[in-house]
């Protein structure tokens, strides 16, 4: 994993909506974005104003409890938090390695995926800056075009 793109300062929840709605038009099926960070960096407030701004008016839950919320925006999508599982194989039995294949997946804690974490996906690393957030951006080269603009 390198680093595809600069890291993106968020001084606050509004700056992580516009990255969030300027990121959206770049994913389609097939694309895994990891979410990794501590609790509260802004892994779940970006999922969802990503969700949100790719078409999905209804209101968007952490699923924290539920581990997948599916969404359809023309593309499937799967928002999932792993952090309640134990083992990497709970993952394969919630369907998530499948709809690597087929959706847009969204995936916090990620860590929880053991070695089956997608080769092809971009991981956005959230942290804590002070009072405002910073995502490094990380994965195979190929993102290093989609994502040369944003």
């Amino acid at each position: 994993m390198q680093p595809v793109h600069p890291p993106v300062t968020l001084p606050d929840p509004d700056a992580t909506g516009a990255l969030a709605r300027r990121f959206a038009p770049r994913l389609g099926a097939g694309d895994v974005l990891l979410l990794e960070g501590q609790i509260g960096a802004g892994k779940t407030a970006f999922a969802r104003a990503l969700i949100q701004a790719l078409g999905v008016a209804e209101d968007v839950p952490s699923p924290t409890f539920t581990l997948v919320q599916t969404y359809d925006a023309g593309v499937e999508i799967w928002h999932a938090d792993l952090y309640r599982l134990s083992h990497p194989d709970e993952a394969v039995e919630l369907g998530l390695t499948e709809a690597f294949e087929t959706a847009l997946c969204l995936v916090e804690w990620p860590e929880k995926l053991g070695a089956d974490r997608p080769e092809q996906a971009l991981t956005l690393r959230f942290s804590v800056v002070g009072e405002g957030r910073e995502v490094a951006f990380l994965g195979p080269p190929e993102w290093e075009a989609r994502l040369a603009d944003l």
